[in-house]
């Protein structure tokens, strides 16, 4: 298979048609050539091959578009490669002879490394929404929606003596490729007995004393091995450059501590474990991260979907994010908000759950991108808010041009300052008089302190107000109703796990799981352009039969 002339999906157009007479009518791919044409031409993808040496490359408008149908199928690399040599759907689309031999499957896994090395993820997806653009499938400043679900990475969850054991034994067999002879040279027969075969929990001990000795002593191997590499060094090779060595230190460090000289296994509370953000879980996708959510608890990462949600229209996916497990939804917002700005699809109105809002966002949103963020926000959790004769802060009178507030008894406050939380966002500070907040008859429902006055910690003005206004709104019907159509993307995710196979990643690495999660939208696309364009109206959620009788 190698590169077409610039129009080459037209050189076999009538012989591909004539094949396919005979074939099956109804086919996703026919249907997306006919009223889509190209998705992708050679030139999008040029960076890729700049230089033209040698033989020629295969097509990289080809490529691409073999990437989306085998995400769309679930094929790996063999049976894509199998399917533009054997499948005559698939030769028609791509514009290939009949005879066409195809290519061996390793060029599916360059093509994927090369739009990795050259940023260009995204830009599957950003090609396929231009050519919806401009058949009217997406409304300029419309509707869209946003949310998210885990991901499970392509590991085995592990505990942390199977951690430190595998991040040992990755290591060992990584040196014993290069330099064997300098290996065995520093180790004891007893490596071989612990660490020739992968660790598995039912093998370890049972109690907890005894599987901390064990820790341990994979900690003093651990060090061994790293003060060898460090201090005694190697003439051929400088071993401090491989990938599992490094991972091996970046794992004790998180692991193991010295106290008085004497290596210790950090624990929980005492030692200083890092922070679940910063933990390496395994030794082979040091990028993924163990979360929980309610009562799922998983290792991986978190995909956020974005897809208009028009009434009575094409619902496409206009972004896709992948971050990792820990990374709270909150800190997605912006980052939706901006690369839908830079694909000129930014939407009117945004619907997410209370994760994705806060005061910021409402402004920021409203402010930078003319997006209204629909979705509820955090209810005030202070305990004068939770009383029913309380005096939160929604009693009190802000005159933010004054800088003043007054309390429901009518006395004003003396002091107004700026300040941050400890997430260092930004505050006001508003104290009130301790002379008479001392003496007031109803001090218990104000504040529980005994002696200090009522202090108030307030968002600046703009927060302050949008979130004053959200919780206003968001307790009417009006709210209600305008906010059920967030529910649909549960029926994109659904559809995402069930169908593509979203759940799972197929590759280690973030930046590799992301490429997946772009070819996977991709697809979805597609299968619902299919079904759009043959008049396939959407699913309706189910009610089972026994639910119906309670209707």
């Amino acid at each position: 298979m190698t590169l077409h002339p610039k129009n080459h999906w037209d050189i076999p157009k009538q012989t591909a048609r004539v094949a396919y007479a005979s074939f099956p009518k109804g086919n996703v791919y026919m249907t997306m050539y006919d009223e889509l044409g190209n998705l992708y031409q050679d030139g999008d993808f040029e960076d890729l091959f700049p230089v033209r040496r040698g033989q020629s490359a295969i097509s990289p408008g080809c490529l691409a578009l073999i990437t989306i149908m085998q995400f769309a199928e679930g094929l790996t690399d063999i049976q894509a490669a199998e399917a533009v040599r054997s499948r005559i759907d698939w030769k028609y689309v791509l514009g290939l002879e009949l005879t066409d031999p195809g290519f061996d499957q390793s060029v599916l896994c360059e093509f994927r490394n090369r739009l990795l090395e050259h940023g260009l993820t995204n830009k599957l997806l950003d090609l396929m929404l231009s050519r919806f653009e401009k058949q009217n499938l997406i409304k300029h400043r419309g509707k869209q929606r946003t949310d998210s679900t885990h991901v499970l990475a392509a590991i085995r969850q592990l505990n942390r003596l199977e951690l430190v054991g595998e991040t040992l034994r990755n290591a060992l067999n990584e040196i014993a490729d290069i330099e064997p002879e300098w290996l065995k040279s520093i180790i004891s027969n007893d490596w071989f007995d612990r660490y020739s075969r992968r660790l598995e929990n039912y093998r370890l001990p049972k109690k907890q004393e005894e599987r901390g000795k064990l820790g341990l002593k994979i900690g003093i191997y651990g060090h061994h091995l790293l003060e060898q590499i460090w201090f005694e060094g190697n003439k051929k090779n400088d071993l401090r450059q491989l990938e599992s060595v490094e991972i091996l230190r970046q794992i004790w460090v998180q692991q193991y501590t010295f106290i008085d000289n004497q290596l210790v296994w950090r624990k929980p509370g005492e030692s200083g474990l890092p922070p679940s953000s910063n933990c390496i879980t395994s030794p082979y996708d040091i990028e993924a991260r163990n979360s929980t959510k309610r009562d799922v608890n998983w290792t991986g990462y978190k995909v956020h979907i974005t897809e208009t949600c028009e009434p009575k229209n094409l619902n496409v996916i206009t972004n896709i994010e992948t971050t990792s497990a820990t990374n709270p939804d909150g800190e997605v917002t912006s980052i939706v908000h901006n690369k839908l700005a830079q694909k000129n699809l930014s939407p009117g109105e945004h619907y997410v759950d209370a994760a994705y809002v806060d005061a910021y966002q409402l402004v920021e949103a409203k402010n930078m991108y003319h997006v209204s963020v629909i979705g509820p926000v955090g209810n005030d959790n202070s305990w004068q808010a939770k009383s029913d004769t309380g005096f939160d802060i929604s009693v009190f009178m802000i005159d933010w041009d004054k800088q003043v507030a007054k309390c429901p008894q009518g006395h004003l406050s003396h002091l107004w300052r700026k300040t941050r939380d400890c997430n260092n966002n930004p505050l006001i500070e508003i104290l009130f008089e301790k002379k008479i907040c001392t003496i007031c008859p109803v001090r218990s429902n104000c504040t529980s302190a005994k002696k200090a006055p009522r202090k108030l910690k307030l968002r600046p003005r703009d927060e302050h107000q949008a979130l004053v206004e959200r919780r206003q709104q968001q307790i009417t019907k009006e709210f209600e109703q305008d906010y059920s159509r967030r529910a649909g993307i549960e029926g994109t995710i659904s559809q995402a796990i069930g169908r593509f196979n979203l759940r799972r990643t197929r590759y280690c690495g973030l930046a590799k799981t992301h490429l997946q999660h772009v070819a996977t939208a991709c697809a979805i696309n597609l299968s619902r352009f299919f079904a759009w364009s043959k008049h396939i109206h959407k699913s309706q959620t189910r009610t089972s039969s026994f639910a119906k009788l309670n209707v």
